[in-house]
């Protein structure tokens, strides 16, 4: 892996790409991430922010319990926890063989070719690009309902959540590690509050006292547990992105992997407990009836019969920075997509660069902080007018975007399963790695039938009435973006196989290149 300290050159013909198969001309510093930048905390921390715990125990969990009716939730953490571990066991042996900001789209090239490489690229673009607008949504309004109360000031939402997007702009040019600190300060408040409700709620149950009835399987039982498995899933969200910082990471194959099962464990076993703490709160025959009934405000209203009403209200406010947080971590990780496409020729070559001062992908950065900006104004255009719900604009951005993200990073999952098997098998390895690409396809069985149900029940994900087009739009952006990609990839294939052979390889292509003179192929 190349570091911030080499260089790599090549000649430019008058008014056209770099000669060798479009290698760029900028120095070494600008083409690679600053390494050794993370150790395992400041991984850990980035990549748990993402997640929210506070945002999921007052946000996905109300919801799955409310819609769907299902009691058993906890029990739907552990099971999904054993999923997402089983796919760690190969996603987490790939990142010790390839170290690529494009982490997806990275693994899925070296398994399945570049051609589907370019079409994880877009996806997983779409996808998180997705997840951080949608969070914007959800961030004005808590902040615009904030303002209302306790400064009795009215601000729109769209105002709020633009102040946002230039905070997380300035914030994702410095430097990584101190981007890791703030999400790390975030992130370990979130915990600790969610930690004294957990602890309040079993020292002060409901009349059915302690049950564990939520751990019970016959609980899962019902049309609404699948669907309730595409909620849970997308309280995940954020493990996985523990590769894309591979190139910042010291001692990358043994940080990513560590991180990853630290993760899945840590996010099964606390949603777990959380879950089932506000069964206990409620009573288990009561928290589906008062989830239907209070929906967001579950959490807040059991918080404040039990800790008062000033340690709610700081919850409300750590509400909004725990979203915060994960909204820079989501960023982050774009930013690094859009610089591992540049530096590979998905994208135009200026987001293949970095930031001389910091090492961070600016212009990746520069590329997601416009999406968001225009996603935001559009939602506020189009969604916000004076006769309409002020709310159905950051339910429908929120909403929207959070189901459209999760559904692509749940098949980014599932491909990059099968790019592992076929990874270990086409070096000769299959043996050696058998349990782990056994693993692997029982984890891309999982995630196919998740995935499956995803799209069924689309509409109901998004709250959209039967029939409604949407049940059907949204989910096609996911697959535009696959066919957009693929498409691009085998347009690069024929016409540019120098180029199309480097997706995937990161640095190691500069570094085969300087090395040999000539473009590098992929290794098998």
């Amino acid at each position: 892996m190349a570091t911030g300290s080499s260089s790599t050159s090549a000649t430019r013909s008058p008014g056209g790409p770099p000669s060798g198969g479009g290698i760029s001309t900028y120095k070494g510093e600008e083409r690679a991430l600053r390494a050794g930048r993370l150790g395992t905390a400041g991984l850990l921390l980035s990549v748990l922010a993402a997640t929210g715990p506070l945002m999921v125990v007052a946000g996905v969990m109300p919801t799955t319990y409310g819609v769907m009716g299902v009691v058993g939730q906890p029990l739907l953490f552990l099971v999904l926890g054993v999923v997402l571990a089983l796919f760690s066991l190969g996603y987490a042996e790939m990142s010790r063989h390839v170290h690529n900001a494009g982490a997806f789209y990275a693994y899925i090239s070296r398994g399945l070719g570049g051609t589907a490489g370019a079409g994880a690229s877009l996806v997983a673009l779409v996808a998180y690009s997705a997840l951080q607008a949608g969070l914007y949504g959800l961030l004005g309004f808590e902040v615009s309902g904030l303002l209302d109360t306790y400064a009795g000031v009215e601000v729109a939402w769209w105002i709020p959540a633009l102040v946002a997007v230039a905070v997380v702009a300035v914030l994702a040019w410095l430097k990584i590690d101190l981007n890791a600190r703030v999400l790390g300060v975030l992130l370990i408040v979130e915990v600790v509050l969610v930690v004294i409700f957990d602890i309040a709620a079993v020292a002060d149950p409901a009349k059915e006292g302690l049950s564990l009835h939520a751990f019970n399987p016959d609980t899962l039982t019902g049309a609404g547990v699948a669907t309730s498995l595409c909620f849970c899933i997308a309280a995940f969200t954020g493990f996985e992105q523990a590769p894309v910082y591979a190139e910042e990471t010291s001692r990358p194959q043994v940080v990513v992997a560590r991180v990853m099962f630290f993760a899945v464990g840590f996010v099964a076993v606390f949603f777990a407990f959380s879950s089932w703490a506000l069964t206990v709160a409620a009573g288990p025959s009561g928290i589906v009836p008062a989830a239907r009934e209070q929906s967001a405000g579950l959490l807040f209203g059991l918080t404040e019969s039990r800790l008062g009403g000033t340690f709610t209200d700081v919850m409300h406010v750590l509400f909004v920075t725990g979203m915060f947080a994960a909204i820079l971590s989501f960023h982050n990780v774009v930013a690094r997509y859009a610089f591992a496409m540049g530096r590979e020729g998905l994208l135009p070559a200026a987001f293949g660069r970095t930031n001389t001062s910091t090492g961070a992908p600016g212009t990746g950065s520069l590329l997601q902080t416009v999406i968001s900006v225009v996603v935001v104004v559009a939602f506020a255009v189009t969604d916000d007018g004076p006769a309409g719900d002020p709310t159905a604009p950051v339910l429908h951005l929120f909403t929207w975007g959070g189901n459209i993200g999760a559904l692509g990073v749940i098949l980014l999952m599932a491909t990059a399963s099968v790019a592992v098997i076929v990874f270990f098998a086409r070096r000769g390895a299959a043996r050696a790695q058998a349990w782990r690409i056994a693993a692997s396809a029982l984890a891309a069985a999982g995630l196919l039938v998740i995935a499956g149900y995803t799209v069924k029940d689309f509409d109901v994900l998004v709250g959209a009435g039967p029939g409604s087009a949407l049940s059907w739009a949204l989910p096609g952006i996911i697959l535009a973006a696959a066919v957009i990609g693929v498409a691009y990839g085998a347009v690069l294939k024929a016409r540019n196989p120098a180029a199309h052979a480097r997706i995937g390889l990161g640095n190691e292509a500069f570094q085969l290149e300087k090395a040999s003179g000539s473009p590098a192929s992929p290794k098998v």
